[in-house]
């Protein structure tokens, strides 16, 4: 084994490049930054980001039991021209799921100089099944390689300490180091571009594009997409299922005859009608009288649906992921952190906000949202609300008089109990808790007993009855029951073994109860399953009128190698902001107005200060003096992002010869949106007389 790499070393030189890089860029007079990865000026010869780093002996991803999004193993020696960025994650960890959206962002902006390769190196044993993390690719929608790393042996040689770690490979096959926890894409996206610029001039980077054969492409199509959570209303005889990967949520009536459908299907955080709406991976709900409240997990935002109107607006959030901490703010400046689970007591909403480990609270009618217990610590203490403490709590229910709440503490592996008067103390009924150095997060398994001698694995959701808390223990495919008043746990439903038969279930995660049925989320079966509390007789759900959305629409991302770059805009927070093109016809010329005249306006990275749902409905007008306007929709929210903005239109240079061309702009900017501004127009121009900024004209 491999024992002379030396993380925390290079992890520093990592850190000192990204402030270096940072300092530069800031230093350097507007107009005059040149992007990090471009050529070198003549006889500028860049440095190598990392000279101490250290040549990787061969067989460093052997040990693996499978590959998983390739059709053969990978091995490094086979990607030598390329950057590759390891991932040491575990399914089940809210940090790695976080990590998941800076991969994407780094392989849709360096598509053709890195690679990234998932190291799957559980933590439950559940997890180590290659089945299971097949699931967990699918339903996180991961592009890239993955190897199950059961014994943990590439972990080891690459001396990782925690989920999630990454670690960066250069094009020659040297170690350049890793970094732990997540929030580091600015860091890898800095030494990235070094990278890629220094490699680039040396002539040791590969360029050219690898495809590996993704799990997706043999995944046969479901009506439902690994559901997360369900409500089961006996009042309406209405069943409520997010189904999360379809970013929807399904309605129907208790015994499957679909209703409604609620959201496009497509990935968004648009309000508005039933047939317009967007969601993120929505997970768990609440019903209070005629509104569904709804974790939008991805989005980090609370919806709410309004059953009679049918329409969904946004309840809380910014759309930005929080941090942990102490939070009071208003519902619309507040960011949140994966909401996972709601329930309602009394007026107040309690959300399981997993990010945090942390569970938050809002009193209906009233614009605050704020912290209700837990410190942020992960771990499973009990005690007051203020100084107890949760490990991604995941599944809510209230008992009969609403005196408190029960929480699945999922990476805890341990039922709670919290109360809903604020001078209560947090308790767990099942499960163990304060174990020292944070033990308890690793103390998990199958086993009936009572209270502290319980094992859960992973337990994702709860119901309460008559006294009872009913567990779907997702990484046991088992649905327990806690005696809420003595704490013994009993195997209600399952075997233990993950399957697709009525007797069997594969990662339960959502539980409600109606008409004394107990209602399954059978997650990775992407069904439901109704199961009698008295007689255990167990039955599917038969989904009729229930079909698979449409396919997703691609929407075009252009180039931006010929871009015009713009200095910074800054506007004011608002619903939208005007945009002004100047087009800049030829003297002798005229606008002509029987061509396409196109605006498309793109969110290219960053904060997102764009409603980028409605960006495909922006429609320009212009002036015969040549002036075009159109309004861009912002988010309301203050940020920085990268923006393009692409516009066409045709024009006729000789109107006796009736020679027309049709002439596009392309141009880039950061877009800042900020309270202290009151800028409310972007003003932008083709640079030449031809009326080209970007782009070639061509005869109409």
């Amino acid at each position: 084994m491999y024992h002379s790499i030396k993380s925390a070393c290079v992890i520093l030189i990592l850190g000192v490049l990204l402030n270096s890089s940072a300092a530069q860029k800031s230093a350097a007079p507007k107009g005059t930054q040149k992007a990090a990865a471009e050529e070198p000026a003549a006889g500028e010869v860049p440095q190598n980001p990392f000279p101490e780093a250290v040549q990787l002996p061969p067989g460093m991803l052997d040990g693996g039991s499978e590959w998983l999004n390739t059709s053969s193993p990978v091995d490094l020696k086979d990607l030598r021209g390329k950057i590759v960025v390891l991932d040491f994650w575990t399914y089940c960890c809210i940090n790695c799921i976080h990590v998941l959206p800076d991969l994407k962002y780094l392989e849709e902006k360096y598509k053709n100089e890195i690679v990234v390769i998932g190291v799957h190196s559980a933590k439950f044993d559940n997890e180590k099944v290659s089945a299971n993390i097949r699931d967990a690719i699918l339903r996180y929608e991961i592009k890239h390689p993955v190897v199950n790393d059961d014994q943990m042996l590439i972990w080891r040689k690459f001396g990782t300490r925690s989920w999630p770690t990454l670690a960066l490979i250069d094009p020659e096959g040297n170690f350049a180091g890793s970094q732990g926890g997540e929030g580091n894409r600015d860091l890898f996206d800095g030494v990235i571009e070094r990278l890629i610029k220094y490699h680039r001039w040396k002539g040791t980077l590969n360029e050219k594009p690898i495809e590996f054969e993704l799990e997706a492409t043999t995944a046969a199509p479901t009506a439902l997409r690994y559901p997360g959570k369900i409500v089961a209303d006996a009042a309406s005889n209405r069943l409520f299922i997010s189904d999360s990967n379809h970013n929807r949520i399904v309605v129907t009536d208790l015994n499957g005859t679909h209703r409604e459908t609620i959201g496009t299907g497509e990935i968004g955080r648009t309000d508005g009608s039933y047939s317009t709406a967007r969601f993120d991976h929505p997970q768990g709900m609440t019903l209070v009288g005629n509104t569904l409240y709804v974790s939008d997990t991805e989005n980090h935002l609370l919806r709410s649906i309004d059953l009679e109107t049918e329409t969904v607006s946004t309840l809380a959030g910014t759309g930005k992921q929080g941090r942990p901490g102490n939070v009071e703010g208003s519902l619309a400046g507040t960011d949140l952190n994966s909401p996972w689970a709601l329930c309602h007591v009394d007026g107040t909403l309690y959300i399981a906000m997993a990010g945090p480990h942390q569970i938050w609270s809002h009193r209906l009618g009233t614009d605050k949202i704020n912290v209700y217990a837990g410190s942020a610590r992960e771990d499973v203490i009990n005690g007051r609300l203020p100084v107890s403490a949760f490990a991604q709590p995941s599944g809510l229910t209230v008992n009969e008089d609403g005196s408190a709440f029960y929480v699945a503490d999922s990476e805890g592996s341990s039922i709670r109990r919290v109360p809903t008067a604020r001078q209560g103390t947090v308790t767990t009924i099942a499960g163990t808790f304060e174990m020292p150095r944070g033990q308890s997060l690793f103390a998990f398994g199958d086993v009936d007993a009572t209270g502290v001698d319980a094992r859960f694995q992973h337990p994702l959701g709860v119901a309460w009855y008559n006294g009872f808390v009913y567990v779907a223990d997702t990484y046991n495919h088992k649905i327990r029951r806690v005696d809420a008043g003595t704490g013994e746990v009993t195997t209600w439903l399952g075997n233990g073994s993950s399957g697709d038969s009525l007797s069997q279930l594969n990662e339960p995660s959502g539980l409600s109860i109606a008409n004394g049925v107990l209602y399954i989320a059978d997650t990775n079966n992407h069904r439901i399953l109704a199961a009698d509390l008295e007689t255990k007789q167990v039955s599917l759900v038969s989904l009729t009128g229930v079909t698979a959305p449409a396919p997703k629409s691609v929407r075009r991302i252009p180039s931006l190698a010929n871009a015009e770059k713009v200095a910074k805009q800054t506007v004011a927070i608002a619903k939208s902001v005007q945009v002004e093109v100047k087009l800049n016809i030829p003297v002798g010329g005229k606008l002509n107005a029987e061509a396409p005249l196109s605006a498309d306006v793109f969110l290219i990275d960053g904060d997102p200060v764009l409603d980028v749902d409605r960006l495909e409905s922006v429609r320009a007008s212009v002036t015969d003096d040549g002036l075009a306007t159109f309004t861009v929709p912002l988010m309301e929210t203050a940020g920085t992002a990268k923006v393009a903005v692409e516009f066409s239109f045709g024009y006729c240079e000789d109107l006796t010869t009736g020679v027309c061309k049709l002439a596009t702009g392309l141009w880039q900017f950061p877009l800042t949106t900020a309270t202290d501004s009151d800028g409310r127009v972007i003003q932008l121009e083709f640079p030449t007389s031809g009326g080209k900024a970007a782009g070639a004209d061509s005869d109409e």
